[in-house]
């Protein structure tokens, strides 16, 4: 006897199931026939509108972004893939033996009700059952790992998953760098567990020297920074043996360059670029979707959409000083426990930034990001 299928109770969104409308209220209201109209409703959550539904043969499991829902596919039908490319509602989708498919997700993944804003990212590992001629059905999304997210519109844009390092790039010049900006990658690789990595291209539009002090603060606290240009190819070498080998990501607000970067690095790629706005010094989105590429030197990287505003997910104010490598040894030392170190008195983080202990700009960043307003 077959052992039965686990059944899970779980909530979709509003517009799972459609309500028809009836249009045949005149003819009924004319014939008058009461007699064969139902005499009662039942209102409950047993209903054809209820959001709750029952899914035989799946179980919820907690990844790195939250809660994921895994049905149960037949593997004998169904093959794995990596999702490439995320465009509206088709994924591209790349098989063990490199064959690439254009794949519709299945409704019961688009319709659950989660806090994500799409169920689908660039990055994941999925089950996919081929369908026609290169196409395909994504079945079933593997939990998740290293997954870079911001929150958009009140629920949260994964804006890649499976990455073992993210590369924050800002420009030295056109547009000119958000130390801000950096901060908040930096505070989302530490709450990920992701590798983080400064890279500030454009660096032959500027004096290298006027950046050491900034790469000076950031090494000490024992990140990684990288003065390229993409132009003259200064340090790319570096960037090179840096991508090798892992699933790296490049994010950066518009017109830093990331898109050149991989031209430089892999030249075969061909990626659009565009000038920065003479008018604005802002960069034009050139880039519109996070796309996944294989490297020669091994690997993968994958290329993401300008960021103008990176609010972070999931993130409470509390927490914040936690994720500030310097703070952390001086949180334990504030006279209040509950102390949100930004203007109570005998706080050990504010009089260690009086005694130049801990950087001054880094400690205006941590109190911008506490009052969670977006950079």
């Amino acid at each position: 006897m077959a052992p039965k299928k686990k059944k899970l109770r779980t909530s979709f969104r509003k517009n799972r199931g459609v309500r028809t409308r009836e249009n045949d209220l005149t003819r009924r209201f004319d014939n008058d026939d009461t007699d064969d109209q139902v005499q009662h409703e039942r209102v409950s959550g047993k209903g054809e509108l209820t959001r709750k539904r029952t899914v035989a043969g799946a179980d919820w499991v907690e990844d790195d972004a939250g809660a994921l829902l895994l049905p149960d596919v037949d593997k004998t039908i169904c093959r794995m893939g990596r999702v490439l490319r995320v465009q509206g509602l088709v994924s591209r989708v790349r098989d063990a033996a490199g064959q690439v498919y254009l794949c519709a997700t299945r409704r019961l993944l688009k319709t659950l009700s989660t806090d994500q804003r799409h169920v689908v990212a660039a990055g994941d590992y999925v089950w996919f059952r081929p369908e026609g001629d290169a196409e395909g059905i994504i079945e079933r999304v593997e939990p998740r790992r290293g997954v870079l997210s911001r929150t958009s519109r009140g629920r949260q844009h994964v804006i890649v998953a499976n990455v073992d390092q993210v590369v924050a790039v800002a420009s030295a010049a056109e547009p000119r760098l958000k130390p801000n900006l950096l901060d908040r990658f930096l505070l989302t690789a530490e709450r990920a567990k992701i590798r983080p990595v400064l890279c500030i291209n454009k660096i032959d539009l500027v004096d290298p020297a006027d950046f050491m002090p900034l790469v000076g603060v950031y090494s000490q606290l024992g990140y990684q920074v990288l003065l390229v240009s993409a132009l003259t190819g200064q340090n790319m070498d570096l960037l090179r043996k840096l991508l090798a080998g892992r699933d790296s990501v490049l994010s950066g607000q518009s017109g830093v360059g990331k898109s050149s970067l991989l031209n430089a690095i892999e030249p075969g790629l061909g990626l659009r670029v565009q000038t920065v706005s003479s008018e604005s010094e802002k960069g034009r989105h050139t880039t519109t979707t996070a796309e996944l590429y294989p490297l020669q030197l091994g690997g993968h990287v994958i290329d993401t959409p300008g960021i103008r505003q990176f609010q972070l997910w999931d993130v409470i104010p509390e927490e914040v000083a936690g994720y500030f490598r310097e703070m952390r040894p001086y949180v334990s030392g504030c006279r209040y426990p509950d102390c949100t170190h930004t203007h109570e008195d005998f706080c050990a983080v504010k009089d260690a930034v009086a005694d130049g202990h801990l950087n001054t700009r880094r400690y205006e960043s941590f109190v911008q990001i506490h009052a969670g307003d977006e950079a």
